[in-house]
């Protein structure tokens, strides 16, 4: 099983679009170590879109661009593999990919082989320039067909932004995540558009088979491929990584990892949260409450039997008293209970049948409730 919990890695498209090139990489795989990333967890470091000429080579084969990846791709793969982390690259069901370059169509077992042998871990497959009258779901099933047969373990990440109900089908193409949305930008509105638009999926996640809301913009702040929206506050984006986290969805960063600010690298770091991601359990968070004005609430059953919860506040001006109310979480409204803050990493107290936390506005509280017993 490639992915009994959510992926953790990054990619290089919210921050630096076309402009990739080997030296990035290199860094970024350094920085993985020097900012504690591994040892959080992250591992994947992807690739995305513009890495390779504009033409196939005279085998047919893939070329990447020599300007950009001197060393090549093997190469590239082999210092990232030497960090202690996994490689991934990206290619396209259409005759090109978004940006132009080509795809994979016609080509899906060259190109498997090609990724297998330079040492591929993770392939993002997207969805741009598919031919008029193909069939998307054959197309996806065809690449991940031909990344079996190579023998090679890739994990495969489908890219068709929510069309056709993905979550219902792409795990028999092979796929171990699949897009829910179209493509997320650094900004508010985007968060709470994808984020809290995943309510009812829940029951399409689980182990080796993830729904994914799209790379997290955490740390962006306006800047980079997908900064034009304008960029977030330091809560906006704690809510963004707590409801990803509670979300099961793969946490791929697309932040410059080489220049965090300290609460970025503390955030996209948090244990706790990320326990909460990565739990064995796999089960993908639901909404189970409203509180007053936008006030609302998303839980989460853990392995050892204690729950996760979010208490978000959407509105814009005031604070929030969102209330969590045992029997809302499939516990008994008498029985005592510890309430841990997940940011804060401290237990806050024991409380009996609910507990209530202020959130300030646009921010999220992660807590985890653990029965007495």
């Amino acid at each position: 099983m490639l992915a009994p919990t959510p992926p953790m890695g990054w990619n290089s498209w919210n921050t630096f679009g076309g402009d990739i090139n080997e030296d990035v990489v290199r860094q970024t795989a350094d920085a993985f170590l020097d900012a504690g990333l591994r040892d959080a967890g992250y591992e994947y470091v992807v690739i995305d879109d513009c890495w390779s000429l504009r033409e196939r080579g005279a085998d047919g084969r893939i070329v990447a661009d020599p300007d950009k990846f001197p060393s090549g791709m093997k190469a590239l793969a082999d210092y990232v593999h030497a960090k202690g982390l996994k490689f991934g690259m990206y290619s396209c069901v259409g005759t090109q990919t978004c940006a132009g370059y080509p795809g994979s169509f016609a080509n899906e077992e060259l190109d498997a082989q090609t990724f297998a042998e330079w040492g591929v871990d993770f392939l993002k497959y997207d969805y741009c320039y598919k031919p008029a009258g193909t069939d998307g779901k054959a197309l996806y099933r065809r690449m991940g067909q031909a990344l079996r047969q190579t023998g090679r373990p890739i994990l495969y990440s489908m890219c068709n932004w929510g069309q056709d109900e993905p979550w219902k089908w792409a795990a028999s193409c092979g796929a171990h995540m699949w897009r829910t949305t179209g493509d997320i930008v650094d900004s508010w509105k985007s968060i709470q558009d994808i984020g809290f638009g995943q309510a009812g999926l829940e029951c399409y996640a689980g182990p080796n088979r993830w729904n994914d809301p799209d790379m997290l913009v955490v740390g962006l702040y306006g800047k980079g491929n997908v900064g034009f929206a304008g960029g977030c506050t330091d809560a906006e984006y704690r809510t963004h990584f707590g409801l990803w986290c509670l979300l099961a969805s793969p946490l791929m960063i697309g932040c410059d990892v080489r220049s965090m600010s300290p609460f970025v690298q503390d955030l996209l770091t948090a244990r706790e949260a990320i326990a909460v991601n990565q739990d064995p359990l796999g089960v993908q968070a639901r909404r189970i409450g409203d509180a007053w004005l936008h006030g609302e609430v998303w839980a989460k059953p853990l392995a050892d039997g204690s729950v996760a919860a979010g208490l978000f506040n959407r509105t814009d001006r005031e604070s929030r008293l969102v209330p969590l109310p045992w029997e809302s979480l499939g516990l008994h409204d008498r029985r005592q209970a510890v309430v841990r803050d997940l940011w804060a990493q401290e237990d806050v107290g024991v409380f009996r049948g609910s507990y209530v936390g202020k959130v300030e506005p646009h921010d999220c509280a992660l807590v985890k409730v653990t029965p007495i017993t």
